[in-house]
């Protein structure tokens, strides 16, 4: 590989284009752009609607490419599992969709290798708190009640 050129940008999932983020930063290398914006979308398909990082590495001088895919912010995660377009506009009244204590450790460990968290508890306590801000519920109870649950150790045996 000769002298790589890398592209960070945020796509939504399965629909990136060779419009602004994408065009005007890989026109320039001279490469396939049509090839790498259909990459991008056959990779991110699973993120459909959600924002996802992705980062394109270009050698200069074969243009050849890399595309890697990272993982959709939590708040993104929260909304598809528990089935909403976005969070509350009120988070303390109006609670707009719910997860279970299942799904908040699935995001939690799909999430932890971005995360500063050190344990799948410790991820999970930040996905709660994304519940909070957004007014999802957790096992039909007020984020914040849960996250007291939490702590207290109530929920333990999920973090094995």
């Amino acid at each position: 590989m000769g002298e790589k050129q890398v592209i960070n940008v945020l796509v939504t999932g399965g629909e990136a284009s060779a419009g602004p983020p994408l065009g005007p930063a890989l026109g320039p290398l001279g490469v396939n752009v049509l090839g790498i914006v259909t990459e991008i979308n056959k990779q991110t398909a699973s993120f459909k609607g959600m924002r996802v990082p992705v980062k394109v590495e270009v050698d200069k001088e074969t243009k050849q490419f890399v595309v890697s895919v990272g993982t959709p912010t939590t708040s993104a995660l929260v909304a598809k599992e528990s089935g909403i377009p976005k969070g509350s506009s009120k988070p303390n009244l109006d609670f707009v969709g719910g997860l279970t204590m299942d799904q908040v450790v699935s995001i939690a460990k799909s999430k932890i290798a971005g995360s500063y968290a050190a344990t799948v508890r410790s991820a999970a306590k930040e996905v709660v708190g994304s519940c909070v801000s957004m007014g999802v519920k957790v096992e039909g109870k007020d984020a914040r009640e849960f996250m007291k649950e939490i702590d207290d150790g109530k929920w333990d045996s999920k973090f094995q």
